[in-house]
């Protein structure tokens, strides 16, 4: 079903079933799956591809226990050129991908989530709300980017990477922020980032390492607790 105010380009492939609500814009040469649904007001560039069962342009909701109520009137979604998509995905209204991402099979990222031209965001990932990402950074399979983080250009994330941004788990009285990684730092897969961290820049995260200070620019961290070493 494609509504009848959508503008799509020129050398467009679409699969079956696929659903096109009001005022997408689409450019030309996508590739869009079978079963795909393209929610209102996204604006998809030239080039990109989207896998099948994905879902683009997703409005966020909640429960009256959520302290932290999504924001009603988000800008659209933005998919950059030679975006691709993978399968089983949910991007939401409010995110903006530049040019040359790539998104693997099932990823969710939340509302007002940048991610940086040429990044990588793997398989399963998981991205929270409010978090930027800068150019050229991988996030591998299965890592947990929480809310309210700052990631920074050519950042490398390993597997299963974990993240948080509420130090006292609900209590109402910290002020939500996440990891902040500085450009060209790495951070080995399992570990664990607490809330309001700083990765200096070039620093190494050990893997299965728990972090609960600052790492300096240029160190080596290992351990639970993190430990520099020499």
């Amino acid at each position: 079903m494609i509504n009848p105010s959508a503008i799509i380009g020129e050398y467009v492939s679409i699969g079956e079933n696929v659903v096109i609500e009001e005022n997408v814009k689409i450019g030309d040469h996508v590739t869009i799956g079978h079963h795909v649904i393209i929610k209102k007001d996204t604006n998809i560039g030239n080039y990109a591809q989207i896998g099948e069962l994905t879902v683009l342009g997703k409005s966020a909701s909640s429960n009256k226990k959520m302290n932290r109520k999504p924001e009603k009137d988000l800008e659209p979604l933005i998919i950059g050129d030679h975006v691709i998509v993978g399968c089983n995905s949910v991007i939401y209204r409010g995110v903006k991908l530049e040019t040359g991402i790539f998104i693997g099979d099932l990823a969710s990222i939340r509302e007002k989530v940048t991610v940086g031209e040429d990044s990588i965001i793997g398989r399963n990932a998981m991205v929270e709300t409010n978090t930027k990402i800068g150019k050229r950074v991988t996030i591998q399979t299965g890592s947990y980017i929480t809310a309210d983080m700052v990631i920074e250009d050519e950042v490398f994330i390993g597997p299963c990477c974990s993240t948080s941004n509420d130090k006292y788990m609900g209590e109402g009285n910290f002020k939500h922020q996440g990891p902040i990684i500085r450009r060209g730092a790495k951070i080995g897969n399992n570990a664990t980032l607490l809330p309001a961290v700083t990765i200096g820049e070039n620093a190494i995260v050990g893997a299965g390492s728990v972090i609960t200070k600052d790492v300096p620019a240029n160190n080596t961290i290992v351990g639970n607790p993190g430990r520099i070493i020499k």
